[in-house]
């Protein structure tokens, strides 16, 4: 996992933004990461973020490559019968978050950079000519096949919580019930 942070003020920030000038700028690239939360982290977080001085707006840039966060429910189970929740994973590829002058955050998905036609290597390009038939045009569907793989995982997943989430409100009424 690699994770930077840039914080730029003064006169050089001012490329950024006219508020970065004066705030200055903040840049973090976090890349690779694979990392699981429990949810009871993330909701203590309030308290720290409570403040009765409304803070001033730091332009800033927050770019996430190839990332995988588990976040796992860690609260006590009301009924001990339940299964409890399944975790929840978000995989991202490459998503861009900016917060501008205006303070309001702007999520922007960042499409990998291809190489055009012309500077392509010799052997990419035997395989994406027409002439190489039914392969070249596999491994031009590969990415989109495996977007659509991701799409479907994390939709599975969404079905999975939400049939745990039927089955922890029948308990409710019905601790013995046997799917």
């Amino acid at each position: 996992p690699e994770l930077c942070l840039r914080l730029e003020g003064g006169p050089a920030a001012a490329a950024h933004s006219p508020l970065a000038q004066r705030n200055g700028f903040l840049r973090v690239l976090l890349r690779g990461c694979d990392t699981q939360l429990c949810m009871s982290s993330l909701t203590s977080l309030g308290p720290f973020l409570e403040d009765e001085i409304i803070p001033e707006v730091i332009p800033m840039e927050i770019e996430v490559v190839g990332a995988k966060i588990t976040m796992q429910d860690d609260s006590p189970r009301v009924y001990p019968t339940s299964p409890g929740p399944v975790p929840i994973t978000l995989a991202v590829d490459h998503v861009v978050v900016r917060r501008k002058d205006d303070g309001v955050f702007y999520l922007t998905e960042e499409k990998p950079v291809s190489v055009p036609e012309g500077q392509k290597a010799p052997a990419e390009s035997a395989l994406a000519a027409p002439a190489a038939g039914a392969r070249g045009l596999q491994l031009k569907q590969v990415p989109e096949l495996q977007r659509e793989l991701q799409t479907m995982k994390l939709a599975l997943a969404e079905a999975n919580m939400d049939k745990a989430h039927l089955l922890q409100e029948i308990r409710k009424y019905d601790p013995l019930f046997q799917l």
